[in-house]
């Protein structure tokens, strides 16, 4: 795109949303490749990131040196109950929204951004709405495949929509599809970056079988106590089979290394448990034929950009139940394999067993998934922000 030589030297962004990392580390993503788009132009980028003074984004902001202000907002508790939705939790919040907005308004006036860029949670709405009134250009991003609540709220007054899906194009307001693009969902870069062998090394895996295929189970920074139980229970089983890296999340180690104590020796070497997996994650998603995971948007997002087989166990209590439709979609182009309802260690076999022994059928979910992928969504995401500014 040529947007770019149309835009003044410093370029002036405000970033809005958060709470999760789902909504917070593609806007990072997205910022990190703006800044490294217009550096190579000599552009430099000033960047304002409205959130919570609780959410994710007030440690990830300041940490990666971008300034942050807070609004006042309140969070709907969704219900299937309507008369659940009109608690008096809900109303407070909701009365707090109007301040909110007042807020964000006169950030929005003061700083005077190029472009709004909103990557949802409840925070992003008082933003969302100071730039309609503002008059700024305001590009919102969604991570999932159906809108998330505040992306609804906004759409109707956003210049671009950006989506991580062609399968979300029918699913918007026919109003608002004219303002849509595709452009995925922006992953970390080092993501892509890994390497099999330095796993082996890194984490001491010398007890692995690298004849067999290798499972890397996660439930996320703290582990998933649903996807834990179901891999303890079908342990001995999978070690048969495969070699398991298993991220359980910092406060279930303890209760996972008795039981693996008691793993006869010619399987127990197969097996590396941690708590934590940090910086080694790149190699580790390198090494893995195929993750047993949850679905949240990031992790579908990583996981078809490397092209990694995978059998997602949803969270059931994720917002509009977002994890299932996710898992759902892919599953349906056979890209992945999605447990739904209740999970146990016999289900877990049956939809990991044809991949571990059917090197086949891992290569045809890998292709699949690597076709779901988007590994240069950052950069999409990028050419509709200066799109936006450029009017």
């Amino acid at each position: 795109m040529n947007s770019a030589s149309r835009l003044p030297a410093s370029f002036r962004l405000i970033v809005t949303g958060g709470g999760t990392g789902g909504h917070t580390y593609p806007a990072l993503t997205a910022i990190r490749a703006l800044q490294h788009r217009l550096a190579a132009d000599g552009r430099a980028v000033e960047v304002l990131w409205i959130g919570t003074a609780d959410g994710l984004e007030a440690r990830v902001a300041p940490a990666e040196g971008i300034a942050f202000k807070t609004v006042a907002t309140g969070k709907i508790r969704r219900s299937s109950n309507p008369l659940k939705m009109v608690s008096p939790a809900n109303m407070k919040d909701m009365a707090r929204v109007p301040l909110g907005v007042a807020q964000a308004r006169k950030i929005v006036a003061d700083f005077r951004p190029d472009v709004v860029l909103a990557t949802g949670g409840y925070v992003a709405v008082p933003a969302g709405l100071a730039a309609r009134m503002c008059r700024r250009p305001l590009v919102l991003h969604e991570q999932t495949v159906r809108l998330g609540l505040a992306n609804r709220k906004l759409a109707s007054s956003a210049t671009r929509i950006a989506v991580s899906s062609e399968s979300s194009l029918p699913l918007l307001p026919e109003s608002v599809r004219g303002a849509a693009v595709v452009t995925g969902n922006p992953i970390r870069p080092e993501v892509l970056t890994g390497h099999a062998d330095k796993a082996v090394e890194a984490l001491a895996l010398h007890g692995f079988d690298l004849r067999l295929p290798t499972v890397y189970v996660t439930g996320g920074a703290q582990g998933s106590q649903q996807i834990n139980d179901v891999v303890r229970d079908a342990l001995p089983w999978l070690l048969e089979r495969a070699n398991v890296i298993h991220q359980c999340g910092p406060a279930n180690v303890e209760g996972l290394r008795q039981r693996a104590a008691a793993l006869p020796v010619e399987l127990s070497g197969r097996y590396y448990l941690a708590g934590f997996v940090g910086p080694e994650l790149p190699d580790v998603l390198a090494l893995a034929d195929v993750v047993v995971s949850r679905s949240g948007a990031g992790t579908l997002a990583e996981l078809t950009a490397l092209g990694k087989p995978a059998v997602f166990i949803p969270l059931a209590s994720s917002a509009g139940n977002e994890q299932a439709h996710n898992a759902r979609h892919l599953e349906d182009a056979g890209a992945a394999v999605a447990l739904l309802g209740e999970v146990t260690a016999g289900s877990l076999r049956e939809a990991v067993g044809p991949l571990l022994t059917d090197p086949a059928r891992r290569k045809a979910m890998a292709e699949r998934a690597r076709a779901h992928g988007r590994p240069d969504a950052a950069n999409r995401l990028v050419d509709v922000i200066l799109s936006a500014a450029s009017g």
